[in-house]
């Protein structure tokens, strides 16, 4: 049995769902369980509308609303070819459209959009999805059957980023879908959404398709788990930055968390979760290039081949430097200034500190650093008034790479062999971090300078 994950690219027009319906087909006596997003920019688009109604702009939304109606229509005209399945699709994805205007009614006629509506609002690209595939599928003779995921996954009240109940969704999921696997029935099941207890429709966040994938996959103990998207898999570095980017064949659970943070478009830390505590393997598939094997993600660390694996970046950061001589040996300054962080929900994507405790330095995204540095300032008021912290700075338009592998662990020369590129580059090096575990060496660079770093140091490694 194995678990099959596609994203919006993957299901986004008539053609994709074509070979998406091919795929399954292709691995029906693997027992596939099928997990669909909406369709490639159906999600903005709601979410897009619930702003326009909010705002009143009444015939904006009566056109969006038209839009993803026709959309999702002409998917079913054009490809279900038995009369009483298109008739029945077409009925109950009007319905839906239907319900979801008289949703945007609601909220123009209230002037009021919670984080609860907008759950309720996001959920509709899912559905609508995946009706149509379960019908796709059965037109091309795989016999399925659409699952609303709300059935089945069990979240607590945190409308936008609910959190799961394992203990009741495991149970809920076995339920539901061992009966139909039994029945060699395809399960085509909505990811990104769930349920509260009292049925109140939530979303799971971020990367929440996988996640719903990964959820299911876990429950049903299943071979391995597939994410299918559009590429063949995890790269040595982005390929629009590097010449000569490879696919890697495999990667460590921690490797991959460790590149998605930093920047690498894999799969979110908290999707690998449900799979890492069962052991399955999670493997990157490209339903643009069906035959590449993918990259398979799982708890081996296979360090034989490369002990560099990827190097990655993130941009449009800042760095906020606090220094002072009067910190020196002052106890509670770093807390401090995390705990000011925290009160205004900016989130530090590194740390930088010298030992003499003259500087602290967070690495923060852009968009953040306004509210970050006036809370600092706020925060440390009476310190800059009495000369125990001289300064807060900031340095706009930063980027962290980070050079990532398990192998790197207890190698000697890496941080030199990895300094020497960047030096050899004409790149400056702004700041550095390295964790205990070895698994990741940050630098920061100029915003401008990333790409000629992350080259020169894929190239010193030779990941070509």
């Amino acid at each position: 049995m194995i678990t099959m994950k596609f994203g919006g690219t993957s299901v986004g027009d008539i053609q994709r769902l074509q070979e998406v319906a091919s795929i399954v087909r292709t691995y029906l006596p693997q027992r596939p369980i099928v997990v669909a997003s909406a369709m490639a920019g159906v999600t903005n688009t709601l979410l897009e509308t619930a702003q326009l109604a909010l705002q009143r702009e009444t015939e904006r939304v009566k056109k969006n609303v038209e839009a993803l109606k026709e959309k999702h229509l002409n998917v079913a005209n054009t490809l279900l070819k038995d009369a009483v399945r298109h008739r029945e699709l077409i009925q109950r994805q009007s319905a839906l459209i239907d319900e979801l205007a008289n949703l945007y009614r609601g909220v123009s006629l209230l002037k009021e959009l919670s984080v609860r509506s907008i759950d309720a609002i996001a959920s509709f690209g899912e559905i609508l999805s995946c009706l149509q595939l379960a019908a796709i599928l059965k037109d091309n003779g795989v016999n399925a059957e659409f699952v609303d995921a709300r059935t089945i996954i069990r979240t607590d009240s945190h409308f936008g980023e609910a959190a799961v109940d394992f203990s009741v969704t495991d149970e809920k999921v076995k339920s539901a879908l061992l009966p139909l696997i039994g029945k060699e029935i395809v399960p085509v099941i909505t990811g990104f959404i769930g349920s509260t207890e009292d049925g109140l429709t939530t979303t799971l966040g971020r990367s929440g398709s996988d996640y719903t994938g990964s959820i299911v996959g876990a429950a049903m103990n299943s071979q391995e788990i597939w994410i299918w998207t559009d590429v063949d898999g995890v790269m040595t570095a982005d390929p629009r930055y590097v010449t000569g980017a490879k696919v890697l064949s495999e990667i460590s659970y921690r490797e991959a968390a460790e590149m998605s943070y930093f920047g690498a478009k894999i799969i979110h830390p908290k999707t690998m979760m449900p799979a890492i505590e069962k052991n399955i393997p999670i493997r990157i598939k490209n339903t643009f290039n069906p035959p590449h094997p993918g990259t398979l993600i799982s708890q081996s660390t296979n360090t034989t081949d490369r002990v560099v694996k990827n190097i990655t970046s993130i941009d449009n950061l800042s760095l906020i430097a606090i220094e002072g001589n009067g910190m020196v040996g002052v106890p509670g300054i770093s807390a401090r200034i995390f705990s000011a962080l925290a009160r205004v929900r900016v989130n530090v994507m590194m740390i930088s500190q010298a030992s003499s405790e003259h500087n602290v330095c967070v690495i923060v995204p852009q968009k953040d650093c306004g509210k970050a540095v006036k809370e600092l300032r706020s925060e440390f008021d009476a310190d800059l008034a009495k000369k125990i912290v001289d300064d807060i700075a900031v340095q706009e338009n930063v980027s962290i790479v980070a050079v990532v592998g398990e192998g790197m662990k207890g190698k000697r020369g890496i941080a030199g062999k990895t300094f020497t590129a960047i030096a050899n580059a004409d790149v400056n090096i702004v700041a550095i971090a390295q964790g205990s575990s070895e698994l990741n060496i940050s630098l920061v660079v100029e915003q401008s300078e990333v790409r000629k770093a992350v080259q020169a140091i894929h190239d010193a490694f030779h990941l070509t």
